[in-house]
């Protein structure tokens, strides 16, 4: 296949050669805050996840592709991110599951990408840098650069307005009712909750004393994208409903918890991207293998009321919280793991048990 020469240029001017692949944008380029991958397969599930909003995806591992896309592996109605960043885009689809090829899957939802990128050198570039905004496409060197030096990060943004759900919707079954808030909610979230409750989905807008009237015995904070700082609104939310019901956040959810807690975030110098990240329950002393996306965390000792329940053993980062007067918890990974592996997906069953027994002393 003949390619059209394409090129990546990071806001600090570092550069990077490839080729066009996927939608190539009328313009010629696209612009997002770059940030790396660490997961060795799922690609569709992180290309469709919401919390990628704003934001090019480079994949870390070099073969990308293999086995194709299939619906059964979305996490959205279609994808959010700005674009992908690949080293070897992989022509052929070799999976029984699969119903084509992921170049056809980013055409299709006008994702654009760019390939043959030596993406080690661009993730050792963000490691030592931070997440930086930029450009790529197959306009002229001259326009992608000065696309490059205006483009934007995710500080201060509200990107969660963006992607969340503008109506309400129901599903799942169970004699307990939870409500959930999008914030950019995953797929397989919804399905975890969906097997154990009778659900219903909210708009992130929603306020409190909506949530009320619904008469949940429970409320979930989803994941989403962006800086939590930006969401006064969301958190002045939750804080109102801290206390009066039980709550169990995850990701974005888990940082506007601990912000109605009291804390504050912080944005990581590159995030958390990937699916083997390990997390000590400090209650415990079990460690368990996750699955992370995320740009902003809570700040060290800076919880009002609350405890530090979890911590990322690579470098210390709260990696979950907990309140036993307030009846609420949230981690900062992603127990739901799609894609990651399922050490943690007993957060729901903890969830479950707190609303039956009313205490997070008893689980």
């Amino acid at each position: 296949m003949t390619r059209t020469p394409s090129v990546l240029v990071l806001a600090d001017g570092t550069t990077f050669e490839g080729y066009a692949a996927g939608h190539l944008p009328e313009e010629g380029f696209t612009t997002g805050e770059f940030v790396f991958n660490t997961a060795l397969s799922g690609y569709q599930e992180v290309i469709t996840d919401p919390s990628y909003a704003g934001q090019v995806i480079a994949f870390t591992y070099p073969h990308i592709g293999n086995y194709g896309v299939t619906p059964l592996d979305d996490e959205a109605l279609h994808p959010w991110c700005h674009g992908l960043v690949v080293r070897d885009l992989s022509p052929v689809a070799s999976n029984w599951r699969s119903v084509g090829p992921l170049e056809g899957f980013l055409r299709q939802h006008r994702v654009p990408a760019i390939v043959g990128v030596d993406t080690r050198r661009l993730t050792r570039h963000l490691r030592a840098h931070g997440a930086l905004p930029g450009a790529f496409g197959h306009a002229s060197p001259d326009v992608v650069r000065d696309a490059a030096s205006r483009a934007r990060g995710t500080d201060g943004t509200d990107l969660v307005s963006k992607v969340s759900t503008r109506k309400s919707y129901t599903g799942g079954e169970g004699d307990l009712h939870v409500v959930a808030f999008d914030y950019g909610i995953k797929t397989t979230m919804v399905e975890q909750l969906g097997s154990r409750f009778r659900l219903t989905v909210v708009p992130s807008s929603t306020s409190a004393q909506e949530v009320r009237d619904l008469r949940p015995d429970g409320v979930f904070l989803s994941n989403g994208p962006g800086d939590p700082a930006a969401l006064a609104d969301n958190v002045a939310v939750v804080g109102e409903l801290v206390g009066t019901v039980p709550i169990f956040g995850i990701c974005l959810g888990h940082q506007l918890l601990s912000t109605a807690l009291g804390g504050s975030t912080y944005k990581l110098p590159f995030g958390h991207h990937g699916s083997n990240h390990p997390v000590q329950d400090l209650a415990t002393g079990r460690i368990e293998i996750t699955a992370q996306n995320h740009n902003y965390a809570v700040t060290p000792d800076s919880l009002v009321r609350g405890v530090v329940s979890h911590v990322n053993l690579n470098d210390g980062v709260i990696e979950g919280v907990s309140s036993k007067a307030d009846r609420c918890f949230s981690v900062q990974y992603h127990p739901e793991a799609g894609p990651g592996p399922h050490d943690a997906r007993y957060l729901f069953d903890r969830f479950e048990s707190l609303l039956r027994s009313g205490t997070l002393e008893s689980i």
